[in-house]
């Protein structure tokens, strides 16, 4: 008879989890932001001042390469977060499954299997929120805030982002005001960029109530149509055509959104924000060695430990006394960024 340990593993988990059809659409800061592993805690990045290249030297054939003073580069150093939650299957859970194989049907007992691998994948997924959350935070605020009153960590990353690329737009400049500029402030907000770093702002992130005052806003809709600007019957795609059109710019819309163990559920990307990127990976989601993956993944017993997700780290440890199996999901991660002066943050209302 199978027994409890031979039911949830850390291999099987992360199977179940690496399968699931869900894991196949990832959240917009993955894709900015690609994930990365390395070992242990630190993590440096090196950025180019002011995002600006520095010509290299020329030098003639036969010649041995110039060396190159470090100056004009910048490097940062911080210590990655660590993040860890556990579950336990208890001998009551093992009660319910002894019961249920004792019916010798399938149809009875899978429910039950696919219920704990689902709570426990549900630690995975609360893994993945943390660092979407740490994105979209730098690509609103250029700053990354991490607290938790239950563990009592307080966690502030400064990441020294430029003052002359953000600005929060007062009185009659916001965009619900329909006499704003909006299109005038996006040229300007690309200028600035351009002048700084000589870098091309295609993107942008907004939210869908972001997204409302471009759609509803006056000046647009005259622009689109200037003998009835008003008659224009305003749809995304439309919008999105225009943009491009005028700009040069793609707007995505996100509103994902995550929940918080009291219940509340927040936008990863907040309203009002508007924020201008340029084409590319604009850095790297970095995933450190958790404590599970360094000691416990080779040559423990008691332990068994699967990696998901570049750097989520699994682990089941089988307890004899009272019998049961604890999972613990863990990780070490924080994003760099080392595209930083060539992103533009807009307060737009």
């Amino acid at each position: 008879m199978p027994t409890i340990f031979d039911s949830i593993t850390a291999r099987a988990l992360a199977a179940y989890i690496t399968t699931n059809p869900s894991n196949d659409i990832p959240y917009l800061g993955a894709t900015l932001f690609p994930a990365k592993k390395k070992l242990g805690l630190d993590l440096s990045w090196i950025k180019g001042a002011r995002g600006v290249p520095v010509s290299l030297q020329p030098s003639a054939f036969d010649a041995k390469a110039t060396l190159r003073d470090r100056i004009g580069f910048k490097k940062i150093e911080t210590e990655m977060p660590f993040f860890r939650e556990a579950m336990r299957l208890g001998e009551v859970d093992r009660q319910d499954l002894l019961r249920l194989m004792d019916n010798s049907n399938e149809q009875y007992i899978m429910p039950l299997i696919t219920q704990i691998f689902d709570d426990r994948a549900a630690l995975v997924a609360g893994a993945e929120v943390i660092p979407e959350r740490m994105i979209m935070q730098l690509l609103s605020s250029g700053h990354i805030r991490i607290t938790s009153n239950e563990t009592r960590q307080d966690h502030d990353y400064n990441y020294g982002f430029a003052g002359s690329h953000k600005e929060v737009l007062t009185g009659s400049g916001r965009w619900n005001d329909p006499t704003s500029t909006p299109i005038q402030d996006i040229q300007r907000w690309k200028k600035i960029i351009s002048g700084d770093t000589g870098a091309t702002l295609t993107r942008a992130i907004c939210t869908e109530k972001t997204w409302g005052y471009l759609m509803e806003h006056p000046a647009i809709r005259l622009d689109m149509n200037p003998i009835g600007g008003q008659n224009v019957i305003m749809t995304d795609e439309l919008l999105r055509a225009y943009l491009f059109n005028k700009l040069k710019i793609r707007v995505s819309v996100y509103n994902k959104i995550y929940a918080l163990q009291d219940g509340s559920t927040h936008q990863y990307f907040p309203d009002d924000f508007f924020t201008l990127i340029p084409d590319g990976n604009l850095g790297n989601t970095w995933y450190g060695t958790t404590p599970e993956e360094a000691d416990l993944m080779a040559g423990s017993k008691a332990a068994e430990v699967a990696i998901v997700n570049t750097g989520v780290a699994i682990t089941t440890i089988k307890e004899p006394h009272p019998v049961n199996v604890e999972t613990i999901v863990s990780e070490i991660v924080l994003p760099s960024f080392e595209t930083m002066d060539t992103v533009f943050i807009a307060k737009v209302a």
